[in-house]
């Protein structure tokens, strides 16, 4: 059969176009809700509670972590899955069916949460009969994943497919259980857990959301494009495989420090606390091997756009896994709970780490998918580096300014009677100049991915879809 010498590119080029799509729009209504805190009257409440920031809010979050990360993931793991084992991936139908399927995903969340449909439970909002529809999706996922290493060609299986694979297990596993709810109408359900246990299991979905979707899954794209791009093996092997078991077996501990000083038992918190600060060493290990891998290769970031991208994906990668495990800590989280700076440590995780690794990543893809030798433009990728970088900076500088000034401002007492010393609004009208700084940071990445955009269509047009042969190797050949 003719197709069985080729890879199975269609489906990654399907994701990585709507990667950049969804990008787009997850980022736009990031910098519309930044707005809206800015400048509450484009909540139009005239118009009706669908624009409101309550309901825009999970859009955002699921549309940037689902819709724009998501697509980057199955789009790369599918090629990289493919070129690593040397065989086209295990059923083309059943890929085609997590594209669409995703997609059908993304468009009823798009739907749902404006309308005020929803769980309320961060970053597992959906409804039940959409839950039902991710673990269909998912399943069939994992069946071409696996089905496709299982048919490899390649005895070795290479380090970047330990990460996919964690990644789409963890992931089925904290979906299932944290969603496991009673429907009582076609849109509403309840949780089976109640109290302090629902509160433990959604930050245990949570964080590890965190730690296995937007972690060891984008580790995975590192292990693969960073080398890819670097023309450089990497650093260490056995390095990465260390980071690789220490990693998975830490990060499923780490979600109860989400929730110092609340109801959760204090053990419980401190136990979450300590796997928080173990974390940090397997996490700058993996930072360290791909940085390392660089070494022999640094001239080329003068003139390579795409490495600039995933060097400093890796350092943002770096400060973020510093700055978690120290945030985790009782008497640092007592300042920085239900602040800014929660937010500001978010987006340099998910805007320089997550962001930035997928754009490189996609940025080596589509030539590759539409037959050239590059992209349309290296002057406009250099242009949407330092546009986004700008960005983050000005965004997250912002919220940990305005973050802790507010933890400070809250736990301000008056000496004399012990009341407090700042009133609410006064905390709120500190930070103003704060949120308008945040919006002008998220509109430069928005333009950033505007410009990526524009790119990724120029080269699209020059070029045409292509399907890479699948070589004929020995045993120790890696792709």
């Amino acid at each position: 059969m003719e197709t069985q010498s080729t890879y199975n590119y269609k489906v990654v080029r399907q994701f990585a176009i709507m990667t950049v799509v969804w990008g787009i729009v997850g980022m736009l209504v990031g910098v519309l809700i930044a707005a809206q805190l800015a400048w509450p009257v484009l909540n139009l409440s005239e118009v009706g509670p669908w624009f409101h920031f309550a309901r825009l809010r999970p859009l955002h979050t699921n549309a940037v972590i689902f819709a724009f990360g998501g697509c980057g993931l199955f789009a790369t793991s599918y090629y990289v899955v493919q070129r690593t084992c040397n065989v086209r991936l295990i059923s083309d139908k059943l890929a085609a069916f997590t594209f669409w399927g995703w997609q059908l995903v993304i468009l009823l969340a798009a739907i749902t949460l404006p309308l005020g449909i929803t769980t309320g439970k961060e970053y597992a909002e959906l409804e039940w009969p959409i839950d039902i529809l991710i673990t269909v999706v998912w399943v069939a996922y994992a069946i071409v994943f696996f089905g496709t290493i299982a048919k490899r060609k390649v005895k070795h299986i290479y380090v970047a497919n330990w990460f996919y694979a964690a990644f789409i297990l963890a992931v089925a596993l904290l979906h299932i259980v944290n969603s496991l709810e009673v429907p009582v109408s076609a849109f509403k359900s309840f949780p089976i857990y109640a109290g302090a246990v629902d509160a433990m299991v959604q930050w245990w979905y949570g964080h590890n959301a965190v730690g296995f979707f937007l972690t060891a899954a984008f580790l995975g794209m590192m292990y693969y494009f960073v080398p890819k791009q670097a023309g450089r093996p990497i650093y260490s092997y056995r390095l990465s495989v260390v980071h690789f078991w220490a990693l998975i077996f830490t990060y499923m501990w780490a979600g109860p420090h989400h929730l110092h000083y609340t109801a959760l038992p204090d053990w419980t918190q401190s136990l979450g606390m300590v796997f928080s600060l173990i974390l940090f060493a397997p996490s700058w290990g993996g930072m360290i091997n791909g940085i390392m891998t660089l070494s022999g290769a640094w001239h080329k970031l003068r003139t390579d756009p795409i490495l600039k991208f995933m060097v400093v994906a890796l350092s943002f990668y770096g400060m973020s896994t510093f700055e978690g495990p120290m945030m985790s800590i009782k008497s640092v989280n007592a300042l920085s709970h239900y602040t800014d700076w929660t937010v500001g440590h978010v987006h340099s995780g998910a805007l320089g780490w997550v962001g930035f690794i997928t754009i490189g990543s996609i940025y080596y893809l589509i030539p590759r998918l539409f037959g050239r030798e590059s992209m349309y433009s290296t002057k406009l990728m250099e242009s949407h580096f330092w546009i986004a970088t700008i960005g983050i900076v000005l965004y997250i500088a912002s919220m940990w300014i305005s973050g802790v000034m507010q933890g400070l401002m809250w736990r301000d007492i008056n000496p004399t009677d012990g009341t407090l010393t700042y009133s609410f609004i006064q905390e709120v009208m500190q930070r103003y100049p704060y949120y308008i700084v945040r919006v002008l940071g998220g509109a430069l990445y928005l333009v950033g991915m505007l410009i990526m955009a524009y790119n990724v269509f120029r080269t699209v047009a020059q070029g045409k879809a292509v399907d890479a042969k699948i070589p004929v190797v020995s045993q120790h050949h890696n792709a």
